[in-house]
C-alpha cells in the first residue's frame, strides 16, 4: 500500500450512470486539475467546499462540460486537497478525462486508497474505514444500517472507553513498582477484579453479537429439512416465486444442497434446499444426505418439513431425523395442508402448502420473528467482522489470563503487562492507539472497490 501523498485519481461510481463522478485527492490535486479545465477562473482561486463550471480541454478541444468541486485540507474525505469532477457518464469521456489527469501528473488510484488516506490523516479509525466498504455493500437494511452505525463510529468510542479504564489499571500498577521498596498499594485488588470483570462483561457482550452480525451480513442460513419428497424444493420455488430447483415426484431427485437468498423484510435469509433425508443405497444419494446434515449442523434456523398426510396418518407431528445444536431455532412447517382434512396442530406449528402458496405469508413473518435485529435499529454496537471478534476473542483470553494472575498473586509487572496485552488486542480493532502493519492494512484495504 502507497502511503506517499502523490496525486491520485479514479472513477468514483459505477459505469452506465448518466453522470459519473472522478475522484483527484493529493497535494498537486488541485493545481493539476487546473491544466485540463477551463472556466471563468481557475480552481487554484477556489475556496474548500465550492463549485466551478467550466470544459475538461485536451488542448484546444473540449472533451465534456463539467462540474468541479474544490476540497481543501483537511476539509476533505482524504484529509488532502482534493476535486470531485462531474461530468457525462459516457466511459469514453470518463476515460479521457482520466487519461489527461494521467499526462497532467496524477496516477490511477489503488483499491482502496483514497480511504486509507483517510485513516492516516486520522479521518476515521481503521473500524470505520472498514465500515465503508461494508456500505457500499450493502444490499438490504438491516446490512445497511449495521455498516452506517459502525460508520459514525457504532462501537469505537465503547472500545476507547474500555482501552482507557484499563490503561488507568496499568498506570496504577505500574506506580506501584516505582515505590517497590516501599510495599505501597495503589492499586486495590478487590476493586481492581471488580473493574476487570466488568470490562470483561463489556468484552464478551461484544463478541456475543458477532452471530448475529455476521448473519446479517452475510445471510442468515436456514436449512430446509425433512424426508424425501416433502417439498422442499417446491417451497424453495415459492419463497423465490421462480423455478429455481427442480422438482419431481420421484424420491431423491435433490442431490446436493442448493443455496438461495430471500429478503425478507429488510434482512437477507440464505434459504439451503437439502437432499431428503431417508436410508438409502444409492452413492450419490448417500454424498447429498451427507452434505445436508452438514448444511443443517451449521444453519440458524431449520424448517423441519413434514408430510400433512404423514401427521395425519400417524396423529402426531414425527421428530426430526437429526440432532440439533444449542442456539439453533427450529420451526415445524406442515405441507401438502390442501391434501388433508382439517388437522389439529400446535399453535407454534406452520401449515403451508408450497404448491398452491398458502400458509406462506405466516411462514414469512416466522422467520423474520425468528431474528431479532431490534439490537442493530435501537443503535446498540453489534460486531459483523470477523477481524474485530478474533480481537476480541485474543482480548478476552488475555483478562481472564489477567483475571487468574489476580487471584494467584501474579507479580504487579506481570499482571500489568497481561492488562496491557488487552488494551494492544482491542487498539487493533480501530488502529488508533496501535501501529497497525502494512500487511493488515494491504489485506483490508485490498477488498475495496477503485476511487474509494
Amino acid at each position: 500500500m502507497i502511503h506517499e501523498h502523490d496525486t491520485i485519481a479514479a472513477p468514483a461510481t459505477a459505469a452506465g450512470g448518466a453522470i459519473a463522478v472522478i475522484r483527484v485527492s493529493g497535494d498537486d490535486s488541485i493545481a493539476l486539475t487546473d491544466r485540463i479545465f477551463r472556466g471563468r477562473t481557475p480552481l487554484t482561486d477556489a475556496d474548500g467546499h465550492t463549485l466551478r463550471y467550466g470544459r475538461i480541454m485536451d488542448g484546444e478541444r473540449t472533451v465534456d462540460d463539467v462540474l468541479v468541486a474544490v476540497f481543501r485540507a483537511p476539509h476533505s474525505y482524504t484529509g488532502e486537497d482534493g476535486v470531485e469532477i462531474s461530468c457525462h457518464g459516457s466511459s469514453y469521456i470518463v476515460a479521457e478525462i482520466l487519461r489527461l489527469l494521467g499526462q497532467a501528473g496524477a496516477r490511477m488510484a489503488q483499491p482502496g486508497e483514497f480511504t486509507i488516506r483517510a485513516y492516516l490523516a486520522g479521518k476515521m479509525d481503521l473500524s470505520q474505514a472498514e465500515a465503508v466498504a461494508d456500505l457500499i455493500a450493502s444490499s438490504n437494511r438491516a446490512t445497511h444500517t449495521l455498516a452506517t452505525t459502525q460508520m459514525r463510529g457504532g462501537y469505537s468510542s465503547q472500545l476507547d472507553s474500555l482501552c482507557d479504564r484499563l490503561l488507568h489499571l496499568t498506570s496504577l500498577l505500574e506506580l506501584e513498582l516505582d515505590f517497590g521498596e516501599e510495599d505501597v498499594e495503589f492499586a486495590d485488588r478487590t476493586a481492581l477484579r471488580d473493574t476487570m470483570n466488568d470490562i470483561d462483561a463489556r468484552i464478551r457482550s461484544l463478541g456475543d453479537s458477532f452471530s448475529l452480525g455476521n448473519a446479517i451480513k452475510e445471510g442468515v442460513a436456514v436449512a430446509i429439512a425433512g424426508s424425501p419428497n416433502v417439498g422442499k424444493s417446491t417451497l424453495l420455488n415459492r419463497l423465490l416465486n421462480e423455478d429455481r430447483a427442480m422438482v419431481s415426484d420421484i424420491a431423491g431427485t435433490t442431490r446436493d444442497v442448493i443455496e438461495e437468498r430471500v429478503n425478507i423484510d429488510g434482512v437477507v435469509f440464505r434459504f439451503l434446499d437439502t437432499a431428503g433425508i431417508r436410508a438409502t443405497d444409492d452413492t450419490l444419494e448417500k454424498m447429498g444426505i451427507s452434505r445436508s446434515l452438514s448444511s443443517i449442523a451449521s444453519a440458524q434456523i431449520i424448517l423441519h418439513m413434514i408430510d400433512a398426510r404423514e401427521v395425519e396418518s400417524r396423529g402426531r407431528i414425527p421428530e426430526p431425523q437429526f440432532p440439533l445444536r444449542e442456539g439453533q431455532t427450529l420451526l415445524t412447517v406442515v405441507n401438502k395442508i390442501d391434501t388433508v382434512a382439517e388437522l389439529q396442530l400446535a399453535y407454534d406449528t406452520i401449515a403451508i402448502s408450497a404448491r398452491s402458496g398458502e400458509g406462506i405469508d405466516r411462514l414469512r413473518k416466522a422467520l423474520r420473528s425468528s431474528v431479532d435485529t431490534s439490537a442493530l435499529y435501537h443503535g446498540d454496537p453489534i460486531i459483523s467482522n470477523s477481524r474485530h471478534y478474533e480481537a476480541l476473542r485474543q482480548a478476552d483470553e488475555a483478562l481472564r489470563r489477567a483475571l487468574e494472575g489476580l487471584d494467584n498473586g501474579l507479580p504487579t509487572d506481570l499482571l500489568s503487562e497481561e492488562i496491557r496485552d488487552v488494551i494492544r488486542n482491542i487498539n487493533t480493532i480501530t488502529g488508533r492507539k496501535e501501529i497497525v502493519p502494512d500487511t493488515v492494512l494491504q489485506n483490508i484495504f485490498s477488498k475495496f472497490c477503485i476511487g474509494k
